[in-house]
């Protein structure tokens, strides 16, 4: 995938937003491979699932494995944590980032190479830590300033009221064979509770009418919900009860919940996850409560209004030099200011031009100041700086006083060991 120039500075700046919260909440850096074994999707994700069954790129190694560049990132995580021991009578709270690959329709904010950040938690058990999870997105909505964003909320229950529910489903579906797409009718024998999820325009009114979860949901899983909302209410997050939500991965138990905008066209789901309670157990190890979930940068990127939020990436300063002579002198006053003042972020001009072309590059690069060394400056010792964000006119400072100036007018704290 590529991305223009803005994309990728303003994707950084979304990136680093992310990646503060992230730290505010405790949580520390997993990384991950890009490929992994295909027995570890279809064990985690389900065989039925549209992941598994049509979207993975899978292929075999020169061992004859079968390979699979990562569709999702909690299998791997799950994987990781118990090859490396990071589960047994431990906590954790985990994040990573990357590229993922599925094979399915390019949609606004999703192409089939897409980046997602996900966030998981092991060995909690009680509704806090969903609630937390929760409660990062809706601050993290905050931070990026997006509004039009509603939460739904749903709980899968134990299997086992979900093994009560499935009979009750396919016995109603059964019922309504004729109306059924062909997706859904390999869902009934497979795994009925899908077929709540079919986006097929075709299908809503029957699936309307379904019986719901809620009706068969076991008293654990029913208080466990009943924790959720209460912290929910709590904290004024608003939210809405969808008993069809299920989302599309066959590991998910108990809460499951999704964010949603109606800004992307038909798929507006920016954020998504659940419990998996019975995942690491599923991969051999001891069981181990989990909750997670998973936002794509694209979409993200979609909906952030870049110019309402502080600019990290851009740079403070743009450095013009004209002449050989005044490039190999401004090269070192850049060195000298960048050990005076670590915060700053100055971009040197490289590659020749006329003063003019080069003020065009200072501007579009979005720095505050130009700062101009020219011959008149170098046998002054002085350089020009020229205020390219506001109305206030040039100056011209001495070689020595320039640190004190940057850090005075960018509000930059100079190095005490200067």
């Amino acid at each position: 995938m590529t991305f223009s120039c803005m994309t990728l500075r303003t994707g950084s700046s979304s990136k680093q937003s992310i990646k503060t919260l992230l730290k505010q909440y405790a949580y520390q850096e997993i990384r991950l491979p890009i490929v992994e074994k295909t027995e570890l999707f279809k064990r985690s994700i389900g065989d039925n699932t549209d992941i598994v069954s049509k979207e993975m790129y899978s292929f075999d190694d020169r061992n004859e494995t079968s390979l699979t560049l990562r569709p999702e990132g909690t299998a791997g995580c799950v994987r990781a944590g118990i090859e490396h021991g990071l589960f047994h009578n431990q906590t954790q709270r985990l994040w990573y980032i990357g590229p993922m690959f599925r094979h399915e329709r390019p949609q606004k904010g999703r192409q089939r190479q897409f980046h997602q950040i996900g966030v998981e938690a092991f060995g909690f058990n009680g509704p806090d830590i969903d609630a937390e999870q929760i409660l990062m997105c809706a601050r993290l909505w905050k931070t990026l300033n997006l509004t039009d964003i509603r939460l739904e909320i749903n709980s899968l229950g134990t299997s086992e009221s979900r093994a009560n529910y499935r009979k009750v489903l396919v016995d109603y579906f059964s019922s309504h064979k004729d109306q059924l797409d062909d997706d859904s009718l390999v869902r009934l024998e497979q795994n009925p509770l899908r077929i709540l999820d079919s986006k097929n325009p075709a299908m809503q009114t029957l699936i309307s009418a379904s019986p719901t979860l809620d009706e068969y949901l076991d008293t654990e899983s029913a208080e466990h919900f009943a924790g959720l909302k209460q912290i929910l209410n709590g904290a004024g997050i608003e939210y809405k009860i969808n008993p069809r939500l299920v989302r599309g991965l066959d590991y998910y138990g108990k809460t499951v919940f999704e964010w949603i905008t109606d800004q992307l066209g038909a798929q507006g789901t920016v954020c998504a996850g659940g419990r998996y309670d019975g995942l690491v157990e599923h991969h051999g190890a001891t069981a181990t409560p989990a909750v997670g979930f998973a936002m794509g940068l694209e979409r993200l990127l979609e909906l952030t209004d870049f110019s309402q939020m502080p600019d990290t990436q851009s740079p403070h300063a743009y450095l013009l030099l004209s002449g050989d002579l005044a490039m190999a002198r401004g090269m070192l006053l850049a060195e000298q200011l960048r050990d005076q003042l670590p915060g700053l972020r100055i971009l040197s001009h490289c590659g020749g031009g006329s003063l003019k072309s080069q003020f065009k590059k200072a501007d579009k690069s979005g720095a505050q100041l130009a700062l101009v060394l020219g011959e008149d400056e170098l046998a002054q010792n002085e350089m020009t700086i020229k205020f390219l964000r506001s109305d206030v006119p040039q100056t011209v400072v001495k070689w020595s006083e320039i640190a004190d100036f940057l850090g005075s007018t960018l509000s930059i704290k100079a190095n005490s060991n200067k």
